[in-house]
């Protein structure tokens, strides 16, 4: 059992999440997947499966092996081993590509064309498009169609890209960093449209460094580290894979007094207040309470899931 920076300790690796009982067939598969770059690997004997009406979180830190894995499944490189399918086909047959809808940080679309005229240029791509309108209704675009790209907001011009990776009415989505630049209204209003999506029994794949947002959103959460998969589960299943809990509060307690109770794993200070990590929350602050009667302003908060990204890989923040 290893403990990190956090004062959390990560239970021992379980065996790898099992597909919902009612879904027989994964839309997207890697199997085993190895991806070399010359003297690096970027994806050791990787699995990974999505199934219809999923939304799924990929966390990872920098150089974990994120896009390498969202690039196999987009079909833009190839595996080194292994095996990739969507939709039960080779990702690089067009035939594949016509079910696959992404937004990506790298997209780069023209700045002198109106938001409709995009809207009509990527639905021309596909065989069986969404409406136009349909577009502009689940992206919330409305009033936007005859503004130019350049002109609109950081915020809106996500919405649009996010519009525009539903143009080929996808089965298959993938969204990195959909909400960056987004106001928190924006925010929460995406959210929706993407459980939206999952209602429909598209599946999304999601890439987020607002632990928040996959928290919020995903129905499976999945850490890769230095290539592997570290951890999957739901959002609550990782959270429990770690122990500990956090206790918050004004004391004039020393820390040298805190760290000697029993379960204590850290003491950290927060302006006035101490912060107290331990496995037995309950046990601590009674003995808190009995050497300081002034002892006030006191909470008490399980593990989140960024204490857990922090703790499985031990890093200092989640990134993409």
């Amino acid at each position: 059992m290893a403990t990190y920076a956090t004062g959390l300790q990560v239970e021992p690796l379980t065996i790898p999440f099992p597909a919902p009982a009612h879904l027989k067939h994964a839309i997207a598969r890697l199997h085993s997947v190895t991806k070399r770059y010359e003297n690096t690997t970027a994806l050791d004997n990787v699995t990974l499966n999505l199934y219809p009406g999923e939304v799924v979180a990929l966390l990872g830190p920098n150089g974990a092996g994120k896009t390498t894995a969202v690039r196999l499944l987009l079909g833009l490189i190839a595996p080194t081993s292994g095996s990739v399918r969507v939709m039960g086909r080779d990702p690089r047959d067009a035939s594949a590509r016509t079910g696959i809808g992404a937004m990506l940080q790298i997209t780069r679309v023209p700045e002198t064309l109106k938001v409709r005229e995009h809207i009509d240029w990527f639905r021309s791509y596909y065989p069986t498009p969404l409406p136009a309108g349909e577009i502009v209704r689940i992206a919330k675009l409305e009033g936007l169609e005859n503004k130019l790209y350049g002109k609109l907001s950081g915020g809106q011009r996500q919405r649009v890209l996010f519009g525009l990776a539903l143009a080929g009415n996808p089965d298959l989505i993938f969204l990195d960093e959909p909400t960056v630049g987004m106001d928190i209204e924006s925010r929460r209003g995406l959210w929706e449209q993407i459980r939206w999506l999952a209602s429909q029994s598209k599946t999304v794949l999601l890439t987020t460094h607002y632990l928040e947002e996959a928290d919020a959103l995903a129905s499976r959460v999945v850490v890769i580290d230095k290539g592997r998969v570290i951890a999957e589960g739901t959002p609550a299943q990782i959270k429990q894979r770690v122990s500990g809990r956090r206790i918050r509060c004004i004391t004039e307690l020393d820390e040298e007094f805190l760290m000697a109770l029993p379960s204590v794993v850290k003491v950290e200070r927060d302006r006035e207040a101490v912060i107290v990590t331990a496995h037995e929350a309950e046990l601590v602050v009674r003995e808190m309470l009995l050497s300081d009667v002034t002892l006030r302003g006191l909470e008490i908060s399980a593990p989140g899931l960024e204490d857990a990204f922090l703790a499985l890989t031990g890093k200092n923040q989640p990134t993409n």
